[in-house]
């Protein structure tokens, strides 16, 4: 099987294995934009930590789940967008003000959309969380 979106692959077994309870999760295979994505999450209080693992096949993540997760997904097509744009995209993807955030990667990194708004700069989605 082909995987051709591994960001999308990472977001959704993190979705089921919150689902379904779990406490960790591993996910594989991995990239620099997963890790970048994860580390996001994890300054904002969703995942705990997360720990690389070199298995000599690209190596895995092994993420601690918090039960703090009710919904993530990735932004398919990833849209480019503005930072004055980015309060509507808030309103398509999360359910209210202040809940969540979108994962935005920018010309100074991936951040969440709360930042990328006070650096007033734009980028392109990739997923929200809440």
């Amino acid at each position: 099987m082909v995987m051709l979106d591994l960001l999308s692959n990472a977001l959704i077994q993190i979705k089921n294995a919150e689902t379904m309870g779990k406490r960790q999760v591993v996910i594989w295979p991995v990239n620099k934009l997963i890790y970048y994505v994860l580390r996001v999450l994890q300054r904002y209080g969703y995942v705990g930590e997360v720990e690389y693992v070199d298995d000599g096949r690209g190596g895995k993540y092994i993420v601690q789940l918090l039960g703090k997760i009710n919904d993530i997904g990735p932004i398919r097509p990833r849209y480019p967008v503005k930072y004055r744009e980015i309060v509507d995209w808030e309103q398509k993807f999360l359910p209210a003000r202040q809940i969540g955030i979108l994962v935005v990667s920018t010309s100074q990194g991936v951040m969440s959309h709360i930042e990328a708004k006070e650096r007033k700069i734009g980028g392109v989605l990739l997923a929200y969380v809440y």
